[in-house]
């Protein structure tokens, strides 16, 4: 797969250490969207979408994030401490609070990924120094990649039949 778009939304001042969302689209077919620009110790680094890691409430047995004091369904009183067992074996010991959703699988990958990203962050960047400068939304759905009913179905085949994901108008 190619990175064949990049759409970045500067965060201005107001962001602190976050610089910019990210969209970043391949072969013009797939999108990652919410990956993040921060400014860290070291320099700018890309920080991918992720989700807060659960655990499940030893009473109802319902998913908590583990910093969670109370269960959000029966409301039982959680160990605070519970969040120590997560512990991230790589490298340093750093607490695991958060799980990528979507992430390079190897080092020349996230290497080629930032190298794109940061490009065309400092182009953003001298674009919103012109006059009337309009930034890109990174959340417009393209009608470019918008298939016709008959197209999708002619690829899916007779015998498969995908659920309803709630993304489509019924």
């Amino acid at each position: 797969m190619q990175l064949s778009e990049v759409r970045i939304s500067l965060c201005g001042n107001q962001g602190g250490r976050l610089k910019a969302f990210c969209s970043l689209t391949f072969d013009n077919t797939f999108v990652i969207r919410d990956v993040k620009l921060i400014d860290g110790n070291d320099g700018l680094f890309l920080a991918m979408p992720s989700r807060k890691l659960c655990d499940r409430c030893r009473r109802c047995s319902e998913k908590n994030h583990l910093r969670a004091r109370f269960c959000n369904s029966c409301g039982a009183r959680l160990n605070e401490n519970r969040y120590l067992q997560y512990q991230n074996h790589n490298g340093p010991s750093r607490l695991k609070l958060h799980a990528d959703i979507a992430h390079p699988i190897n080092a020349e990958c996230r290497a080629e990924l930032e190298r794109t990203v940061l490009a065309a962050y400092r182009d953003e960047l001298e674009r919103s120094k012109q006059p009337g400068y309009v930034p890109l939304s990174i959340d417009d759905f393209s009608e470019d990649f918008v298939e016709d009913d008959s197209h999708a179905h002619a690829h899916a085949g007779a015998s498969l039949h995908l659920r309803p994901t709630g993304t489509g108008a019924h």
